[in-house]
């Protein structure tokens, strides 16, 4: 008897998160178990998880992650680690699920090489271009001048070169970085399609939140996601320092969800500049979470600086700001124009005064940043909602595979409620068909009827 998803069956290898923590990645394995196939994850350990766990029909398999890299050598002990780890669990996954496909997630751009072992059995290769690690390198390091940097500047470029070489198709984030896999990889457009990391607006929603997430605070500021070095959270703690201690908004409280190599960092600094009763770190949060803070915050952040990674990335804090109806301010960078389109406000990169400017002016103006809030919702509802990426990225394995495309199945995109928002009598979600309501939640951000 055939396996259950033979023929249709992937493994999907990502190093740099935990699933289901990176969201884009559980997106994409939801999107394929809802189309039929099988799906295998293999991953690093976050706190606490289990070394295999099923998860709504997905089969994930973790790695103890290895010791925070330091230097050259560092990173490549943990790459090599991380590899031989991954190749391991591949042979355990093909025993025991098979797979016809391998996806790769990077960074890091090394995992082709596993995907040419596999080839001889037949596997084929996608590769999803998170990074472009070249250019990471350069926003991190800037242009090298010394042989040891130039030597490993051309070693991100020739495994880039090599992974795109070996693909059998590859994934963007969005049109820069297919441009860049048509430029510099010197691939067929028809083989490198554009999936954007957009949230799935059916469970990414306003709800009414505990009032308490404010704790008096008259107004709250949020960012979202890893606080590493290309990141630039250390120029929020410069924002607040300038609103509390210049300015005077001593009323006003940076919430910031997430982790990363510069958190530690990110606290000290917060306590030399005597801020620790202005700036809230959660640490890793879950769905629920993310719902109750992005509800109860009045505005986003982004403090990505210009950079030649950061201008053509997508920053996905943006497009989730927006799916809880926040309008946000960040750094002017090409992509977030794109996915913010005129619903935030973009000042020049690393202008701390200007950055301050802007939170103070949308706070200052509670009727504009309602409207800032109603468009953004309709725009990542309307423009840049999952479920469109969902179907363009199944159809990649689709068209691979040579299965052919059944529109019935292809519409179906099953949406399963937040945990949080799941349970009536734990929250209520806003209704997003009634304007009304919407206008007076993005003003107050209350309980129903009440004032937080």
């Amino acid at each position: 008897m055939a396996k259950v998803g033979a023929g249709r069956r992937v493994l999907i290898i990502v190093q740099n998160l935990p699933v289901p923590l990176d969201r884009r990645v559980w997106l994409e394995c939801q999107a394929l178990t809802a189309q039929g196939y099988s799906v295998a994850v293999i991953c690093p350990k976050g706190p606490g998880d289990p070394s295999y766990q099923e998860l709504d029909g997905v089969q994930i398999y973790k790695y103890a992650p290895a010791p925070e890299a330091k230097g050259l050598l560092g990173f490549a002990i943990e790459f090599a680690y991380s590899w031989v780890r991954t190749a391991a669990l591949s042979l355990r996954v093909r025993r025991r699920h098979g797979f016809d496909v391998i996806q790769a997630c990077n960074p890091p751009d090394t995992y082709w090489l596993l995907a040419l072992l596999w080839r001889v059995r037949g596997v084929r290769f996608v590769f999803d271009q998170h990074d472009l690690n070249p250019e990471l390198f350069l926003s991190r390091f800037g242009k090298p001048t010394g042989i040891g940097g130039r030597l490993q500047l051309g070693g991100l470029v020739l495994l880039e070169r090599n992974t795109y070489r070996i693909a059998d198709r590859v994934i963007s984030t969005n049109g820069s970085y297919k441009r860049v896999a048509e430029t510099r990889g010197n691939l067929d457009p028809d083989h490198v399609t554009v999936v954007r990391s957009g949230p799935d607006t059916a469970v990414m929603r306003p709800i009414y939140p505990d009032p308490s997430i404010r704790s008096g605070a008259e107004h709250l500021l949020a960012y979202i996601g890893i606080m590493g070095p290309q990141d630039g959270v250390e120029n929020i703690v410069a924002v607040m320092d300038e609103l509390v201690h210049r300015r005077g908004r001593t009323g006003v409280r940076a919430v910031l969800l997430g982790f990363g190599d510069c958190l530690e960092d990110l606290k000290r600094e917060t306590v030399e500049r005597r801020l620790t009763d202005n700036i809230v770190f959660t640490g890793r949060v879950g769905p629920a979470e993310i719902a109750q803070y992005l509800s109860s915050a009045d505005l986003g952040l982004g403090p990505d600086l210009n950079t030649p990674l950061n201008n053509v990335s997508t920053m996905n804090k943006t497009m989730e700001y927006m799916a809880y109806g926040l309008p946000s301010v960040s750094f002017d960078l090409a992509e977030t124009r794109v996915s913010a389109g005129d619903t935030g406000v973009m000042v020049p990169s690393g202008d701390i005064g200007a950055f301050a400017d802007a939170v103070e002016a949308l706070l200052d103006d509670d009727e504009r940043r309602v409207e800032l809030g109603l468009a953004a919702r309709a725009r990542v509802a309307e423009v840049l909602d999952w479920r469109p990426q969902a179907q363009a990225y199944v159809s990649v394995f689709d068209k691979l595979l040579g299965i052919p495309v059944d529109t019935a199945r292809r519409a179906a995109w099953p949406h399963t409620a937040h945990e949080a928002a799941r349970s009536d009598d734990v929250v209520q979600v806003v209704d997003l068909d009634d304007e009304g309501e919407l206008r007076r939640f993005l003003r107050d951000r209350d309980t129903p009827g009440g004032t937080a």
